[in-house]
């Protein structure tokens, strides 16, 4: 597995999913904050499998030499 999130993305990624699953244990207590998991976990590993389906990329472009 290629990683294929930038430092940013990844960033954004896991701080969404904190707060998503903030909302789990805090504010409305709802079961819709486990979706939460999928940003932290895909900003965590740093690879999403969607941007590998559509062929995106947020990472560094490397260069061919």
């Amino acid at each position: 597995m290629n990683k294929n999130e930038g430092f940013i993305d990844r960033t954004l990624r896991i701080l969404l999913g904190v707060l998503l699953l903030a909302m789990v244990f805090i504010g409305p207590q709802t079961f819709w904050g486990y979706l939460g998991l999928i940003p932290l976990l895909t900003g965590l590993v740093g690879f999403c499998p969607l941007y590998k389906i559509f062929g995106f990329s947020s990472g560094r472009v490397k260069s061919q030499q």
